[in-house]
């Protein structure tokens, strides 16, 4: 049955979405909701169907989110959220602790998720809520309690400095043990496809940026292949699709399980770091207080692991 009042999509398509989205794998989103992977499929066509959009990119070895995509699950996580809180304190359920936290899709998706498992092991009774987006939130109006903001260090006022970034050139295993194309060198980028971050807010994570830094000039590549979102772009990167500049320390993680490998020494330190920001309502909550505590501790692991450098530019 529709409501004549609320033009909305169906529900238990949306649920599977939200499943995919975060997931990023039909084969688990199925598994979670207890369906066949040809049942989600379905609920993913009705949806995409019901909205007249493509919510998916589907490639060889990746599931992406296509910008459509990234829209409607920004808003299905915030709703099914607020849905479940709701029901939850009509049911006489006990009142949820939360902490609420606003960043980038890369950190979240390369850095913050990745290590979350450690603190919700050590904190079973606090939910943690990840929005991610590149747009800038208020936190008092949103009411949102901390945010990771990525920005220059002289524009930060006196947000606490979590940790720095440096660039550095980052490809699979595979596509760095390719002797027909061999990556000894800078130079020899010429003979790959590379792939490039396709957003004006971040217009300095560039290749021109990055050779001119290094005093390569006229470089062209095999080819080029665009992303909106930095996440999908390393993404490509682990499949082999090309060679990314990867963001230390995002990136670390992958390096060390040998998903990516760095070919090169260069790399070039970043102007810009990693704050976190605290809403006022975040101090008088002992979950969020625990959260920073914790963050600081993995932030902190980051400063002691420096890699060996052979020439190093600044931007």
């Amino acid at each position: 049955m529709r409501s004549k009042l609320y033009e909305i999509p169906p529900l238990d398509p949306l649920l599977a979405f939200e499943a995919v989205a975060r997931n990023l794998s039909f084969t688990k989103a199925a598994a979670e909701l207890f369906l066949t992977q040809s049942a989600v499929s379905r609920q993913i066509q009705t949806l995409e169907g019901s909205l007249v959009v493509v919510l998916f990119e589907r490639r060889p070895r990746a599931l992406l989110l296509t910008e459509s995509g990234q829209s409607l699950y920004r808003v299905a996580q915030e709703v099914l959220q607020r849905l479940h809180d709701s029901a939850r304190k009509l049911r006489g359920v006990a009142q949820v602790r939360a902490v609420t936290l606003t960043t980038t899709p890369g950190l979240a998706a390369l850095w913050l998720i990745p290590r979350l498992a450690r603190f919700t092991q050590a904190h079973p009774g606090v939910d943690v809520r990840i929005s991610a987006g590149n747009e800038i939130v208020n936190l008092e109006r949103a009411g949102v309690d901390l945010a990771i903001r990525y920005t220059q260090s002289d524009l930060a006022g006196g947000a606490r400095r979590l940790f720095g970034e440096t660039v550095l050139p980052v490809c699979s295993p595979q596509l760095a043990r390719n002797r027909t194309r061999p990556l000894a060198e800078p130079g020899d980028l010429r003979h790959h496809v590379l792939l490039q971050l396709d957003d004006p807010r971040a217009a300095w994570l560039d290749w021109q940026l990055w050779f001119h830094a290094l005093g390569i000039e006229d470089l062209q590549p095999a080819g080029k292949l665009h992303f909106s979102h930095y996440d999908q772009l390393i993404q490509a990167a682990v499949g082999g699709q090309g060679v990314a500049l990867g963001r230390h320390p995002l990136v670390r993680g992958l390096l060390r399980e040998k998903k990516l490998v760095a070919p090169f020494k260069q790399d070039m330190a970043s102007s810009r770091a990693y704050f976190l920001v605290e809403s006022s309502r975040a101090r008088t909550k002992p979950q969020v207080q625990a959260f920073i505590a914790w963050l600081l501790e993995e932030t902190g692991k980051e400063t002691l692991e420096e890699r060996p450098k052979e020439r190093r530019a600044r931007r």
